[in-house]
């Protein structure tokens, strides 16, 4: 049996998850995301990151602009991103393909 190797340069387990988000940037402290979509699959996405926020006690800022879905985790006040959200991040992207029938 292994044992599991730690990393000997620091780097943490969120940095890692945060690279496999792919449309996802980082900055600062915070997530970002544009997402392109029409009204209803805004409606729809909107709707189902509301029910996840509220289940792993987040509030994600959404907004839309210009046919784009914009999606902000993390807080302003420089806390750093947490597991939930790059949790939410990664629900998102499942929500986002189911939405608008990407695979």
């Amino acid at each position: 049996m292994r044992s599991r190797r730690r990393r000997s340069n620091g780097a943490d387990y969120l940095s890692d998850a945060i690279t496999l988000l792919s449309g996802w940037t980082r900055d600062g402290v915070q997530l970002r995301r544009d997402l392109p979509c029409d009204d209803s699959q805004h409606a729809a996405l909107t709707e189902r990151i509301k029910v996840a926020a509220d289940t792993l006690h987040i509030r994600p800022s959404i907004r839309r602009v210009d046919g784009h879905t914009q999606i902000c985790l993390g807080s302003s006040d420089g806390a750093a991103i947490t597991d939930g959200e790059v949790t939410l991040a990664a629900r998102i992207e499942d929500f986002y393909r189911t939405v608008v029938g990407r695979p």
